[in-house]
């Protein structure tokens, strides 16, 4: 039985009919950019993470360009942030001309450690001049907030969020994760637990004079037409995406349910196999398993292997820490020094987790593992 980690056309089966329909209404009504659609999927998006304002973009790593930019990061700054993550939030820092600094992960929940910031902070020459804390709700387990902006806090320095993996994920205090810091990131890339019918993201905050500048920046800098204020760019959300995200958000309550239930059965049917399973947070704290990734340890790429054998579609996130990466070579950190996420890159392992899944394909993974296992 083949098992692919992602089927997009069976996830779209049973609202087809009715993404058909909105992207056919967009197109009828003649209005493509800046349109109701946007501004109907922005006020429904604030509301469902709970952010005053919700300003669409077109991708995830765009809204961490508009974040950034919006408090004014470029050179001279330094930007702290996770080297176990997908490359957006360290490519999107160093593009913008601030040093990147990488701080360890906690082994367990795979996100920035706050004991290791607090060790970095007191120790390292670069923190006076350390203006955002970019922690990464890795997927789709909060960060902890908590001991990130106690550091911050006092030093004043700005907590933008990377949420793009975050849709469904609530922190410690009950709330929706993007809520806590200055700004918050999403995407609705297509795999994401809200994804469009291509890329696309979101900038949430609670500040009016950032959600104007950001509104701004992702419109060449205009504050109204053909009036340019600062140098921004073609960041915008188009109406088919916005259309097709409304459509999506009626059934994400839904679909979160099914990935629950299958992180569950997971977790119950591989404790014992001497496998690393997912953190999991205290209610109100609330995992979204945007993925479950599981340790499997030193045999990692043998087993995974194995699997394939079967026709099991398994993913590695992430075989190279940031701070390994070529591009990041002048950025400070070399092999050895953040040995967290370099053991998560060697030793993880991401089991199809889609709503797609049935039970039955459930079960032929778990099954297919035991014996890659020896179990």
């Amino acid at each position: 039985m083949k098992i692919p980690f992602v089927d997009l056309a069976r996830e779209h089966a049973p609202m087809k009919d009715a993404l058909h329909a909105a992207v056919r209404e967009v197109v009828d009504s003649g209005r493509y950019i800046m349109g109701p659609k946007l501004a109907a999927f922005e006020a429904a998006f604030a509301e469902h993470v709970g952010a005053k304002h919700a300003i669409g973009v077109s991708s995830g790593t765009d809204a961490l360009v508009l974040a950034l930019l919006a408090r004014d990061v470029g050179p001279g700054d330094v930007v702290v942030t996770t080297p176990y993550t997908f490359f957006s939030p360290a490519g999107v820092a160093a593009r913008l001309g601030a040093e990147v600094v990488f701080v360890d992960i906690d082994p367990r929940t795979y996100n920035l450690d706050p004991d290791a910031l607090d060790r970095w902070f007191a120790r390292d020459a670069r923190a006076d001049r350390v203006r955002v804390v970019l922690p990464v709700h890795l997927f789709g387990l909060a960060a902890d907030l908590e001991g990130i902006r106690a550091l911050t806090r006092p030093r004043g320095v700005t907590v933008v969020e990377d949420a793009a993996q975050g849709v469904g994920t609530y922190a410690g205090d009950g709330r929706h994760v993007g809520v806590h810091g200055k700004l918050g990131c999403f995407s609705f890339f297509p795999t994401k637990n809200l994804g469009g019918l291509g890329d696309g993201g979101a900038v949430v905050t609670d500040d009016d004079a950032l959600a104007a500048r950001v509104r701004s920046l992702r419109s060449y800098g205009m504050s109204e037409r053909l009036v340019h204020e600062r140098l921004g760019g073609n960041h915008r959300l188009d109406e088919i995406q916005a259309a097709a995200l409304l459509v999506k958000l009626d059934y994400l309550a839904d679909k979160q349910r099914v990935r629950d239930l299958h992180a569950a059965a997971y977790d119950d049917a591989l404790a014992g196999l001497g496998l690393g399973l997912p953190a999991r947070p205290t209610p109100p704290a609330r995992h979204a398993h945007h993925q479950y990734v599981v340790r499997v340890g030193p045999e990692r790429d043998r087993v995974r292997a194995a699997l394939a054998s079967e026709g099991i579609e398994t993913v590695v996130y992430y075989p190279t820490p940031l701070h390994l990466q070529p591009v990041f070579a002048s950025h400070g950190s070399g092999a050895g020094d953040l040995p967290h996420a370099e053991r998560a890159a060697l030793e993880t392992l991401a089991l199809p987790i889609r709503p797609s899944l049935t039970p039955s394909e459930r079960d032929t993974v778990v099954d297919a593992l035991r014996r890659a296992l020896g179990k």
